[in-house]
């Protein structure tokens, strides 16, 4: 696929959720088990009760798969940055961390997403927080204005994960800090997934191995870039996942596959410094 033919088909799948309303993950079924709500979601992955009570309601659609706020140590005053925002449920907890004296910039390119999220801010007088439209790899912010680069989940769906990082040093300042929750391979996916639009817009097929990921933030020209933690992908997470139950319904792929599949993923935080 070509770069733009990746954007456009992320922007459609995430559009699609936006305006139903749901998660990656169903509208009440876990990537980790079934019948579970997106709070139950966001606490799997690392979001306490204080996080999800402190949220808007209509912010948490269950998308992410860390949370990258909690590894952030943000300060009052400082401005934050969300690669990615969705519907601005890490934005809005990091606008409670700032204060009134910092900033919060979202940028996302999926119109329908930006939408919910300042519609979302509207409604609880959010003011320390702005949403942008923008690819995160051409991002719409000034170079050397930003203290903090966050993202969850976002950066495997870039056709051009190299040019994402290289915009995210030019936006920090010195000594900025980049706080980073994604998915990566520790092995080759089935030639079956590697084709398949769907595991792309699911997170899936567009994640580069741990290592290039780790080689990747590092070339951008950021220090100290270490793995703060990392959880594997087991096998009733991928079953309960609609995005892979069309990914199994498209392929008719066998139990075997499925298995290999459990071992081929991982999910990361990472950090670095400018």
């Amino acid at each position: 696929m070509t770069k733009e033919k990746i954007r456009k088909n992320v922007r459609e799948g995430y559009a699609k959720v936006a305006l139903q309303q749901r998660s990656c993950c169903g509208p009440s079924s876990s990537c980790c088990g079934s019948a579970e709500t997106v709070d139950t979601i966001a606490q799997k992955v690392g979001y306490s009760d204080e996080d999800l009570a402190a949220s808007p309601e209509g912010a948490n659609l269950g998308l992410g798969c860390g949370n990258p706020v909690a590894i952030a140590s943000l300060a009052p005053g400082e401005t934050v940055l969300d690669l990615g925002a969705g519907p601005g449920f890490d934005c809005f907890l990091a606008a409670r961390r700032v204060g009134e004296t910092g900033k919060v910039i979202g940028v996302d390119m999926t119109p329908e997403m930006l939408t919910r999220a300042r519609e979302t801010a509207l409604k609880g007088n959010i003011r320390n927080v702005e949403f942008r439209l923008g690819e995160i790899e051409h991002l719409p912010v000034a170079d050397n204005s930003v203290d903090v680069i966050l993202s969850n989940c976002v950066i495997n769906l870039s056709p051009d994960k190299p040019q994402v990082f290289h915009e995210a040093f030019r936006v920090l300042k010195h000594g900025g800090r980049l706080m980073i929750s994604d998915t990566v391979l520790l092995k080759p996916l089935p030639e079956f997934l590697q084709q398949s639009v769907a595991a792309y817009v699911g997170c899936v097929s567009g994640a580069m191995r741990k290592q290039e990921y780790i080689d990747t933030v590092e070339a951008a020209g950021f220090k100290d870039v270490h793995i703060v933690k990392e959880t594997p992908f087991f096998l009733d997470c991928i079953l309960n996942d609609p995005m892979a139950q069309a990914i199994i319904g498209d392929t008719r792929s066998s139990d075997e596959m499925l298995k290999e599949i459990e071992g081929s993923l991982a999910s990361i935080q990472i950090t670095g410094i400018k």
